[in-house]
This record gives structure tokens, C-alpha cells and sequence, in this order.
């Protein structure tokens, strides 16, 4: 099991970083994720600033969405973790159950939809290709 290294037990570098989050995300909770990244903290700063610059940042796409990508990789790559976290990020953002159903049904189509392709070793059609 790994440590959870909690706010009150951090180093100063690493209170930097939770306190950063805490400000981007307008909450006081440190989830468990940040808290075992903290055991090394260049991989807790590295990981904190990609993951605001990409799920936070500006960009063209809606917030929402941005989350909905987050669980169709998260359950392709089997990350219970990442599911959990993003389906709640996900939900305060708006997503329904509809959605959330509707999300899982194109999951599963394409992920075996990939694995026929993948498994004929269908040749990609000279029309789709940039």
C-alpha cells in the first residue's frame, strides 16, 4: 500500500502543491491520487501542472467533454481510480446518467470495433487517410 502523505505532514514544497489545487479546485480536499504522487514531489508538481494546464486550461473543448474523454480512456485502460474520479468530476460538471450510459455504450462499441480492426489487420482506406 502506499503512503498517503496528508497536508499536515507535508513538506513545504509539497504544500505548495496542495495548496494550488486546493485553489484551482475551489475545495480543501487533497484527494488520495495527489497524496501518493507527493511521496516523490517533482513527479507530483510535473503531473499537478499538466493535468490543470490540459483539464483546466483554455481550450476549444467544453469542460464537460473534456471529462467524458477522461472516463472513455480511464475504462479503456482499466483505471478504477481514474473512472471514479473523473465519473464524480464528470457529474459536477452535469453529466447525467443518460450520459453516462450512452458514454459507456460507445466505449464498449469501440473498443471492439479497434480489436476486429485490429485483429483482421484491416488495411486503412486510402480515403481516410491524411
Amino acid at each position: 500500500m502506499t503512503n498517503l502523505i496528508e497536508y499536515e505532514n507535508s513538506s513545504d514544497e509539497v504544500r505548495v502543491i496542495y495548496d494550488d489545487i486546493r485553489a484551482t479546485r475551489s475545495s480543501d480536499y487533497i484527494n488520495n491520487f495527489w497524496k501518493a504522487l507527493a511521496n516523490h514531489p517533482p513527479t507530483l508538481r510535473r503531473t499537478w501542472e499538466t493535468l490543470k494546464e490540459v483539464m483546466a486550461g483554455a481550450g476549444e473543448i467544453d469542460p464537460l467533454v473534456r471529462e467524458l474523454i477522461y472516463i472513455a480512456v480511464s475504462v479503456t485502460n482499466g483505471c478504477e481510480y481514474c473512472i471514479a474520479s473523473h465519473t464524480a468530476a464528470a457529474r459536477a460538471k452535469g453529466m447525467s446518467d443518460d450520459v453516462f450510459a450512452e458514454l459507456m455504450v460507445i466505449v464498449a462499441t469501440a473498443n471492439m470495433t479497434n480489436r476486429l480492426a485490429n485483429g483482421y489487420q484491416i488495411p486503412v482506406d486510402d480515403k481516410f487517410k491524411t
